[in-house]
């Protein structure tokens, strides 16, 4: 199977989804994403304003804003760069929305929440194939603990994608979560405090209902 073909599928098996069963879904994600978070303790986070298939996390995002600086993404040629989430959002290319622009160059975040389409056995990410968030990833100063979210379960055990494809630390999807980080590997900053990286293990200490298998 190739990239191509894999991006097909799941696209199909999106467009399949009811539409009476979205609510539902986006609510199993937002209740597994924020418990995540609240385990990670993250500062700066980057995420997406939901379009089309992809997962309604709006309410989180405006739940974070009050507490974490939240950043979006902004168009920039072929990439995008990441701006402070501030409203209000105007509508862009390929109907994305976006805060206004700032000068300022930001690239430094502990947690990134990325949308995906579908993921192959490497937990790497396969979307729409702008290919935009693979130009971005490499501009950051360090690599953030990274969050997959997708609409509807799409996993292939084959390794479709390419190795500059972004590579994700946990899926989240409405049937549960998944992880490809080890959790046995201690990271600390300077000064002594724990990265996001190190306090993963506890997210699998929840109970039952928070990790279903996918």
């Amino acid at each position: 199977m190739s990239k191509s073909d894999f991006r097909n599928d799941c696209l199909n098996r999106l467009k399949t989804l009811s539409p009476y069963t979205k609510n539902y879904r986006d609510a199993k994600v937002r209740f597994l994403l924020e418990n995540i978070l609240n385990e990670l303790s993250a500062k700066r986070i980057l995420v997406y304003w939901p379009m089309g298939f992809e997962a309604d996390i709006r309410k989180t995002i405006c739940s974070l804003r009050t507490k974490k600086e939240v950043f979006l993404p902004f168009m920039d040629g072929v990439s995008f760069k990441m701006v402070p989430l501030r409203y209000p959002l105007e509508r862009k290319t390929f109907g994305i929305y976006e805060p206004r622009n700032s000068y300022r160059k930001y690239n430094l975040i502990d947690v990134a929440i990325v949308p995906v389409i579908g993921v192959d056995g490497s937990l790497r990410r396969v979307g729409f194939g702008k290919g935009m968030y693979d130009r971005f990833f490499p501009t950051l100063k360090t690599k953030p603990f990274t969050i997959f979210i997708q609409s509807c379960a799409c996993r292939t055990i084959q390794n479709v994608c390419d190795d500059y494809d972004v590579q994700g630390d946990l899926l989240i999807t409405p049937n549960g979560v998944q992880s490809m980080r080890k959790t046995n590997v201690k990271r600390t900053t300077r000064g002594g405090r724990s990265r996001p990286h190190q306090r993963v293990g506890r997210i699998f200490n929840f109970k039952k209902d928070y990790r279903s298998t996918i």
